[in-house]
């Protein structure tokens, strides 16, 4: 049986993996992104791919997951706000080097899709993956496909505004989803708590030793998930920003299953039980319609490796 190679490109590692048909990742290797240097990162993906397919007959294609904008031809990227990327032809550049078929994709939409094939949403037809990290990502399948735009750049939903004249994003814009909804939201909201001297801080006081610029998103989980009531709270604030933004979405998707990834979501139901209940209160017809169910991704940090490697075997996006 054939195998195909994932690779998913973030700003600060590239991580590859031989996957199976059944969505196995059989081996792994990995290296820092060069994140300045779009040469060496086409040079440092090749090298992996060479690593994982040496003494293999069986890969028949590569897939790669982009933090960045992807033409809808899946040959360009577009633009990348964390790699010096700017209408990069990466498909090309790299066909050259790993004398194999290229499948492009943006890393959200490749977690979509893995978690579509092999993870939480393998019953659905039509999911939303929200991806609830430094921003907000997302992936959206459509009656089994994966929804890409006009121009490619669909499903950026964590740049959906909110809150008009609201907080600056790292867009240029202001009020986007992902400034109140990310793990950026939280610990911000978090620090601030901190640097107010608040008597309920104190766990979280504790645990970053009085400074609030070293508290992370780890912290409050932990504080939250040790009873906590100020954490708790946090991420139940943060859980009806997912919620609020999560209707909005499904005004306009409909679908019938909302899958929740990203870092955050290792705090379990203190955020998606939140978060799903500020979804179906603000859900448009509400009482009168379904509603969607809210669960968390299964796949983790591999979604888009094992989403861009099964993309690239099905001849997805090719």
């Amino acid at each position: 049986m054939s195998v195909t190679i994932g690779v998913d490109i973030g700003g600060t590692k590239i991580a590859a993996g031989v996957v199976s048909a059944t969505g196995e990742i059989l081996a792994r290797a990995r290296r820092d992104t060069p994140a300045q240097d779009p040469d060496q990162i086409a040079h440092d993906v090749a090298d992996l791919v060479t690593e994982l397919a040496a003494d293999r007959s069986d890969v028949r294609g590569v897939g790669v997951a982009c933090a960045g904008f992807i033409d809808r031809t899946g040959s360009t990227v577009l633009f990348a706000p964390n790699l010096a990327w700017r209408d990069e032809p990466l498909k090309m550049r790299l066909e050259a080097l790993v004398d194999q078929p290229v499948t492009i994709e943006n890393d959200a939409n490749a977690a979509a899709w893995g978690e579509f094939r092999y993870g939480a949403a393998t019953e659905a037809d039509d999911m939303v993956l929200i991806t609830v990290g430094t921003g907000i990502g997302g992936g959206v399948v459509v009656d089994s496909r994966l929804l890409r735009g006009a121009y490619g750049v669909g499903g950026e939903l964590g740049h959906m505004r909110v809150v008009p004249d609201g907080i600056r994003c790292g867009c240029g814009n202001r009020g986007c989803w992902e400034v109140y909804a990310s793990g950026n939201a939280l610990v911000r909201e978090a620090r601030e708590l901190v640097a107010s001297g608040a008597l309920s801080a104190a766990a979280l006081a504790e645990a970053c030793g009085g400074d609030p610029a070293a508290l992370k998103g780890d912290d409050i989980t932990a504080a939250a998930q040790a009873g906590d009531s100020a954490s708790v709270e946090l991420l139940a604030d943060l859980g009806r920003w997912v919620g609020e933004g999560a209707a909005s979405v499904s005004a306009i998707l409909d679908p019938e299953l909302i899958v929740i990834g990203g870092g955050v979501v290792a705090a379990g139901d203190l955020l998606i039980g939140p978060a799903h209940a500020a979804y179906a209160r603000n859900l448009t017809g509400r009482g009168h319609r379904p509603v969607a169910d809210m669960v968390p991704a299964r796949l983790g940090n591999d979604a888009g490796l094992i989403g861009a490697a099964a993309l690239a075997a099905e001849g997805v996006g090719s």
